[in-house]
């Protein structure tokens, strides 16, 4: 069954070249990063993309394995994951959406003589502030 919102353990392994980040409970989801913050949003990125994919191919979604049951080997940390799979199927199959939106009146003419797509420009945007990048 499709859930809206899936949480589970990840295990954050920190080495000298960067983290490294595995999901017990789900085979095969794993990312890296240099940094923790980066770690943070490649296993959220990392996590929805598998489980959109396990959606996608009608396999059985498993239950998190419950936080105190995860033993880690040494240099790793557990730490929960969560994600909004609205977020991720929508960005997975690319449905745009129409918005109206308002902005000064000099701004819009500045823009439209440089020729700005305002689209791509509010996507940039929406993407660089959510660290959708």
């Amino acid at each position: 069954m499709r859930k809206d919102f899936y949480s589970y353990p990840a295990i954050f392994y920190y080495d000298e070249d960067g983290v490294s980040v595995e999901f017990p409970d789900l085979p095969g989801c794993l990312t890296c990063a240099h940094s923790t913050e980066e770690a943070f949003r490649c296993a959220r990125e990392a996590m929805g993309l598998h489980l959109c994919g396990m959606e996608d191919d009608g396999d059985s979604i498993p239950d998190p394995t419950p936080f105190e049951k995860i033993r880690p080997e040494e240099n790793g940390i557990v730490t929960m994951i969560d994600v909004s799979m609205p977020v991720v199927r929508s960005r997975v199959k690319n449905v745009s959406v129409k918005k109206t939106l308002t902005i000064p009146a000099w701004l819009n003419m500045a823009a439209e003589e440089a020729h700005v797509n305002f689209s791509q420009v509010l996507q940039e945007g929406l993407k660089a502030r959510l660290g959708f990048q």
